[in-house]
């Protein structure tokens, strides 16, 4: 859950802050005269970031995933089992 927080506020909630980050996954926006500044987040949710940012640039993978996307839409989806079947003989 995103949560907005004044940096006056911060300061001495930040073991608090930390906690609720770590724990709850919550991310935080930190604001400095109403206008945020920074934001917070869980390591987790900044790789995830960064490796959907990693492959949006990448233009095969972006070609790949737009032809899933329209094959799905199609119809042409294959079972779970057969999927199973298919990375056996991988």
């Amino acid at each position: 859950m995103d949560r907005i927080i004044t940096l006056k506020e911060l300061r001495p909630e930040l073991p608090k802050v930390a906690i609720a980050i770590a724990e709850k996954l919550d991310r935080y926006i930190i604001t400095k005269h109403g206008r945020p500044v920074m934001m917070i987040i869980n390591p987790e949710d900044y790789e995830g970031l960064i490796e959907t940012i990693e492959i949006l640039q990448d233009r095969s993978a972006l070609r790949r995933i737009r032809k899933a996307r329209k094959d799905a839409r199609a119809g042409k989806t294959i079972s779970l089992e057969a999927l199973r079947k298919r990375l056996e003989n991988v």
